[in-house]
C-alpha cells in the first residue's frame, strides 16, 4: 500500500495519492501480460520500485517546466513515480523494448498524467536537450555518460547543476573511478529506513 509513498512524502495532494494507489493495480494488470517487473518485485512495488525511484527527489526536487529524461526505463521506473510527485516538470521515458514502452504508455495513460511520453528506441536517437537524466542501474557510469552526451542543457535553475541523477547500489569506487567523472554519492539511507536501501545511492554526475 502507499503509506510507505506518505510516510516519506506527507504533503501529497489528494490527486497525487490516489495516483500512487493506483500503481499496484496498474501494474499488476499489465504485467501480467507483459512481464516488467519480477513476480517477487510485484508483491513489494511500492518498497523496490515506487520509494526506490522516489529516491531522486530527495536529492532534487524539479521545479515546474523541467525537462527529465529518463534512459532505460523499463516498466517506468524512476520517471513514473517522479512525474506523479512532479505534475509541472516533462518527462521523457526511454527504451529500447517496445513492450516495456507499451506499459510505461499504458499506465501513464491509466493514471491521467499528461507529463509523460514515452518512446521506444536506443538512448543516443532521442533529439532535444533536457535538464536533468534519471536512470536506475542500466550499465555502468562510463558507457552511459557517453548516451547522454549533448543531451544536458547548459543552463541550470536548480541548486545542482544540470547533469545526472543515477540510481545504483553497491560499492561503486572502481566504477566511478573508471568513468573519470566528477560525482557526489547520496546514500538513500539518509533518507529512507528500511533494510533494502541499506547499499542504495544515487549518484549526481554534473554535466562536465
Amino acid at each position: 500500500m502507499h503509506r510507505l509513498i506518505t510516510k516519506y512524502f506527507p504533503n501529497l495532494t489528494d490527486k497525487q495519492k490516489d495516483q500512487f494507489a493506483q500503481l499496484e493495480p496498474l501494474y499488476k494488470e499489465w504485467n501480467a501480460q507483459i512481464n516488467v517487473v519480477s513476480r517477487k518485485d510485484i508483491d513489494e512495488l511500492y518498497l523496490r520500485h515506487v520509494l526506490h525511484s522516489l529516491g531522486i527527489a530527495k536529492v532534487m526536487e524539479f521545479l515546474p517546466e523541467t525537462s527529465v529524461l529518463d534512459i532505460g526505463t523499463g516498466g517506468g521506473f524512476p520517471g513514473i513515480p517522479l512525474a506523479i510527485l512532479y505534475p509541472e516538470t516533462d518527462f521523457v521515458l526511454v527504451d529500447s523494448i517496445g513492450k516495456k514502452i507499451k506499459v510505461v504508455n499504458e499506465v501513464s495513460k491509466g493514471l491521467g498524467l499528461t507529463n509523460v511520453t514515452g518512446i521506444h528506441g536506443r538512448a543516443e536517437e532521442i533529439k532535444g536537450s533536457f535538464d536533468f537524466i534519471v536512470s536506475r542501474a542500466v550499465t555502468r557510469m562510463k558507457p552511459f555518460y557517453q548516451w547522454t552526451k549533448g543531451k544536458i542543457k547548459k543552463e541550470s535553475k536548480h541548486p545542482l547543476k544540470n547533469g545526472i541523477l543515477y540510481l545504483k547500489g553497491g560499492d561503486l569506487g572502481d566504477e566511478m573511478l573508471e568513468s573519470k567523472l566528477r560525482y557526489k554519492l547520496y546514500n538513500l539511507t539518509d533518507y529512507f529506513k528500511e533494510d533494502f536501501f541499506e547499499t542504495k545511492k544515487v549518484v549526481y554526475v554534473e554535466k562536465q
